[in-house]
């Protein structure tokens, strides 16, 4: 991968695993994730804490680490003397539902909960410097933006390469195609709901350590991902592990 919004080279779109061979590492980055959440989370039923997030984002040489729980931007002052003691930077976050499509608004530091049209996203986005990034955008789930990717393309910095996928099956690839015609620069992200999930897919970004740096350099283009497939055994367990927790952990069945 190459260009100031890394974008892909070829003008045929490469596979999976040519995208990946193509990582170029720069001489000072860090390892990021922009996507992933915790047990504050209010819709998912998530294990892990944040602390527990941390030390394993740590554990895999992660600079910098966003928490983005669904419609609740977590609060994390509290977790940054934690964090920075082990050289974690952390990036306040959301997974924003908006008009029944998911938008991840990073580092913005306040009004991101108040969110509720794509018009507010861009009135959020005069206000402050924060980093809109489109998650998992073409995948096949009614709350994937799809066709307001093509609606509102001006309000995207970032796309998302999620982690989620195999050598064959691959839900990433109209968004490499997306970015590509956009010039918008794409970002690994894992998605995270369980500890194992981390570290397939991530980003590497050229930046000081810290939140404004982070999302400044990925708006310009210093960032290459680094990914790789899951196995079917791997995806599998992950989307059943997934689907069991949720079901029984449901209110009401205890």
């Amino acid at each position: 991968m190459s260009g100031p919004a890394g974008a892909v080279r070829e003008p045929s779109l490469p596979t999976p695993l040519q995208i990946c061979a193509e990582v170029t590492i720069l001489t000072a980055v860090l390892r990021v994730e922009l996507h992933a959440h915790t047990s504050d989370d209010p819709h998912d039923r998530i294990p892990h804490s944040a602390t527990q997030l941390i030390d394993r984002a740590v554990s895999l040489g992660y600079g910098a680490l966003a928490i983005t729980l669904h419609d609740r931007q977590l609060d994390v002052r509290p977790l940054v003397p934690y964090a920075a003691e082990r050289g974690l930077t952390l990036i306040p976050g959301i997974e924003r539902t908006i008009a029944g499509k998911h938008v991840l608004l990073i580092n913005f530091p306040t009004g991101a909960e108040d969110v509720r049209t794509f018009d507010d996203v861009a009135r959020l986005k005069q206000r402050a410097q924060g980093l809109v990034v489109a998650p998992h955008p073409f995948f096949p789930a009614p709350s994937c933006l799809r066709a307001a990717m093509d609606a509102h393309p001006d309000l995207f910095d970032a796309v998302e390469y999620n982690a989620m996928f195999t050598s064959t099956l691959n839900f990433n690839r109209r968004a490499v195609e997306w970015a590509e015609r956009h010039g918008r620069p794409l970002v690994g992200n894992s998605d995270v709901h369980r500890l194992h999930q981390l570290g397939t897919t991530c980003s590497f970004v050229d930046a000081e350590p810290n939140a404004d740096a982070i999302c400044e350099a990925i708006k310009a283009g210093r960032v290459r991902i680094d990914c790789r497939p899951l196995d079917w055994f791997a995806a599998i367990q992950t989307m059943a592990e997934l689907l069991w927790y949720d079901v029984m952990n449901r209110p009401g069945r205890h």
